[in-house]
């Protein structure tokens, strides 16, 4: 028999959780998402999947994931929804939008420029991206196309809306703020929405970095990829990595988060700067349509 997991505050819990149970989970998500989760995750793991086995109406774990085995569509969503992290804020990791700035000013106006956010969450990261482009080109019509992509629907869906509460932009300068967030009045009161223009150069799209397909078409300028490598082994980071060689521009850049590095994939890229990476054998292909 399989034994139960103990909460770390001592408290009893809802619904027994075992040892087989939080061993299915991982099982799941990593042969659907590349997650590995760590033996650390156990109480994350029970808190965010004891609101879906209370809200399918099951009293155990054991069901609840047989259920999802059976890959209901709606329920396989909000499983994948509960188990992805989505830490994020504006212009998180400042040093990479000055460097993206100078390489996308460096291309000139030979081409659309093209950026993928590979890990959206609730759009801070690609509406950085866009304000840095504006910026970069000092226009709100800049020649680049943005594909922000996420496995999560439930914070896609917040990022695609634009609107944020008002403290998530407090820690940006006052200027800023103003140029690119509108304040809300009324029932919106305390709440920003990031500018039309902003929201126009941005394509929001649900995306899984491990499936068959992926709903990108190069050649891209640069890819962020930040602080989303460390939820998976090395075995899937290198598969990931492999994917993106033949999406980049020769010049093309990878940004990857402040405790990521590419080690593993030394033979594809090479260290650029501060957590940024280009590629170690420029990929040679004919120009595609932009995203």
């Amino acid at each position: 028999m399989s034994s139960i997991l103990p909460s770390s505050s001592g408290r009893d819990r809802e619904f027994k959780f075992t040892q087989d149970d939080f061993e299915r989970v991982s099982k799941l998500i990593y042969e659907h998402a590349g997650i590995s989760l760590k033996s650390s995750k156990q109480d994350m793991v029970y808190s965010r999947l004891a609101r879906r086995v209370r809200a399918t109406g099951f009293d155990n774990f054991r069901d609840y994931l047989d259920y999802v085995g059976k890959n209901d569509p709606v329920e396989w969503e909000a499983f994948v929804n509960s188990l992805t992290t989505n830490l994020t804020s504006f212009f998180r990791e400042p040093h990479h939008f000055p460097l993206l700035a100078e390489h996308v000013i460096k291309q000139g106006r030979s081409h659309q420029i093209s950026l993928w956010c590979s890990a959206a969450s609730t759009g801070e990261e690609p509406y950085s991206i866009a304000m840095t482009m504006v910026d970069a080109f000092g226009s709100f019509s800049p020649p680049v196309s943005i594909l922000a992509t996420d496995v999560n629907t439930t914070v896609l869906a917040k990022a695609e809306s634009g609107v944020y509460p008002i403290e998530h932009v407090e820690k940006l300068p006052a200027d800023k703020v103003k140029r690119f967030f509108l304040r809300g009045t009324g029932t919106q009161s305390g709440f920003v929405k990031v500018r039309p223009e902003l929201q126009d150069m941005i394509t929001f799209r649900p995306a899984n970095l491990l499936a068959e397909s992926l709903p990108i078409r190069g050649p891209l300028d640069a890819i962020f990829c930040r602080n989303v490598m460390i939820y998976f082994d090395k075995q899937t980071q290198l598969k990931i990595l492999q994917r993106f060689v033949p999406l980049l521009q020769p010049d093309g850049l990878v940004f990857a988060g402040h405790s990521e590095s590419f080690y593993n994939a030394s033979h594809l890229f090479r260290l650029r700067g501060k957590t940024v990476y280009e590629l170690v054998k420029p990929y040679s292909h004919e120009r595609q349509e932009n995203i």
